[in-house]
């Protein structure tokens, strides 16, 4: 089997459980973004997915993330099929304004120090007309003295996305979650809902809902998810050699 059927093969896979999820949530399949997470994985793999039709490729690290878009700027020119980039990890604020540069949506806003930068990054991305950056508030889903917690709380959501809508270079989308390890994602994501719920009583054009990925898409979609970070189940195993 060569590589680019393996990848089909993963492709099949996960979009047939987006489709079942979706006729158990009662939701259209056209509603949900796979965003494939590439992490790890060679620039050859992003573009055998984007020959197979894939449009969003998502990465956690800021600088495999650069050289992956630089060694594949050839697919983003005229004519070419689009392809959007995605930065799902945790950022740093002195990487920020470089991740703006090259991504188009930013998933792990959660803190203020990192919109001024997004937003200076996004200004000087290149191109002929001046283009936005997409940005999700990840919001934290463990409890508040969970060590290593990331995200924001969601208190702090309301005054997070006001700085995110006063910036001149940034859109604010929606949220983003991820289910906090060995917890029931199908009780994570219930309350993300309650959380999303409130939100957009004040932001209801920012409707997005990143969350769900390889192991807990189902409940994810269940509970409003939008777009969906798959890797490995699209992928397979990550090499051993990072």
């Amino acid at each position: 089997m060569t590589r680019h059927d393996e990848i089909a093969a993963g492709l099949a896979r996960v979009r047939g459980r987006i489709a079942a999820a979706c006729a158990d949530a009662g939701r259209d399949p056209d509603e949900i973004t796979l965003v494939v997470i590439t992490k790890y994985f060679p620039a050859s793999d992003v573009r055998l997915l984007v020959d197979l039709g894939v449009t969003d490729v998502g990465e956690n690290r800021h600088q495999e993330a650069e050289a992956k878009h630089r060694e594949c700027a050839d697919l983003l020119g005229a004519g070419a099929p689009a392809l959007r980039w995605h930065f799902v990890g945790g950022l740093q604020s002195n990487k920020a304004a470089a991740v703006a540069a090259y991504a188009d949506v930013v998933h792990s806003v959660d803190r203020a120090k990192l919109v001024g930068r997004l937003d200076a990054g996004a200004h000087d991305r290149p191109g002929p007309a001046p283009t936005s950056v997409d940005v999700l508030l990840q919001v934290s889903l463990d409890p508040p003295d969970s060590p290593g917690r990331a995200g924001a709380d969601p208190t702090d959501l309301p005054a997070l996305a006001a700085l995110v809508e006063a910036a001149g270079s940034l859109r604010l989308r929606g949220l983003m979650a991820v289910a906090p390890l060995g917890e029931d994602p199908v009780a994570a994501f219930a309350r993300l809902s309650d959380v999303r719920r409130d939100f957009l009583a004040d932001h209801p054009s920012a409707d997005w809902l990143s969350a769900g990925m390889s192991g807990d898409l189902e409940a994810a979609i269940r509970a409003g998810a939008t777009h969906v970070r798959v890797g490995t189940a699209v992928l397979g195993s990550r090499p051993s050699v990072q």
